[in-house]
């Protein structure tokens, strides 16, 4: 990682996370992996906001920025600010020689391969991959987790793939099943908890990429703040309900929506036989690591978003208004 060495991981006392889009949400997943892991305090910030609030960061501080192209404007502007501020700053990218890997005292390649497509999907899942990986490795620095845990958890995020490709080759019948059904909706919720959340926000966000439907994403735990007033009988909910700490928080939120009416769809892990009576469609993921379950979470709603635009004709590689790499405010 270039400058950023062991000792700096040792010694950060705080991470900053900057990015846009789809890479703001994997760095929310960071954040809720270095904290749980590492016990390091970690902010993550859009970086067109960051760069404008005269931002506090100095030494002890490390900035990661995040962004699939390294040519992502704000995100080079936060990542300099950072800099200049006297903090380390590390590149998490996919392309080699950009200009965020120029402008960072340390790189971490995604190597997630080209993506044609604008809405971000493998290289997403690589983020946040890379995430939780240096999560771990701060752990391992700071001993936070003993061996046997550390080991524990390299080995899920290792098994990754392999869980990935056999909910791929199983077709995911649920899944164009939901597509099937609810491609004329007019409006989707998606909610989450915890680290689920991230996975909610980001399945939304595909949702509204490619099939141009109004989605709203939202912590579960805020909906009875204004969005439920959005909620009647046609209204899908998407609900991130994977193994978790707060997984009966989720589901208590799930009853809150299902009272309204709404049609609710739980992304839950195998072998969970308690979800399936609260809500109306369930697709299963494959179990791991309560930690890493959200990321396998949003593969089912990356090919949801994929199988609507397809069933409302349009092209899901270039939905309108969008570009692959933001160069401009």
């Amino acid at each position: 990682m270039g400058a950023i060495t062991d000792d700096v991981l040792r010694m950060t006392r705080r991470v900053v996370i900057v990015a846009c889009g789809t890479s703001y949400h994997a760095g929310l997943i960071g954040r809720y992996a270095i904290e749980e892991w590492a016990r390091v305090p970690v902010e993550v910030d859009i970086a067109s906001e960051f760069r404008y609030r005269h931002p506090l960061v100095g030494s002890g501080d490390l900035v990661i920025g995040i962004s699939q192209s390294g040519e992502t404007a704000d995100t080079l502007a936060a990542m300099r600010i950072a800099r200049d501020g006297g903090a380390r700053v590390l590149a998490v990218t996919n392309i080699m020689g950009s200009q965020a890997t120029r402008d960072a005292d340390g790189v971490l390649y995604t190597r997630a391969g080209l993506e044609i497509g604008v809405a971000a999907t493998k290289t997403f899942l690589a983020q946040a991959v890379v995430m939780y990986l240096l999560a771990l490795r701060f752990a391992e620095l700071r001993g936070t987790l003993d061996r046997q845990h550390l080991r524990s958890r390299i080995s899920s995020v290792k098994h990754l793939p392999t869980l990935i490709a056999e909910m791929l080759s199983s077709g995911m019948p649920e899944v164009q099943r939901i597509a099937d059904q609810k491609y004329g909706a007019g409006f989707f919720m998606y909610i989450g908890r915890h680290v689920g959340l991230p996975a909610a926000l980001e399945g939304a966000l595909k949702l509204k990429e490619i099939s141009y439907i109004a989605t709203d994403a939202y912590a579960a735990g805020e909906m009875k703040h204004g969005p439920i007033a959005l909620l009647d009988e046609s209204t899908p909910v998407v609900a991130i309900a994977t193994d978790s700490p707060v997984l009966e928080k989720v589901i208590s939120n799930i009853q809150e929506v299902r009272a309204r009416g709404a049609r609710v769809i739980a992304v839950a892990s195998d072998g969970d036989d308690q979800i399936a009576q609260h809500v109306d469609e369930v697709i299963r993921v494959p179990r791991t690591d309560w930690m890493l379950a959200p990321l396998l979470a949003v593969v089912p709603l990356q090919l949801l978003a994929y199988l609507i635009a397809r069933h409302r004709g349009l092209n899901v590689d270039q939905p309108r208004n969008l570009a692959k790499t933001v160069t401009v405010e």
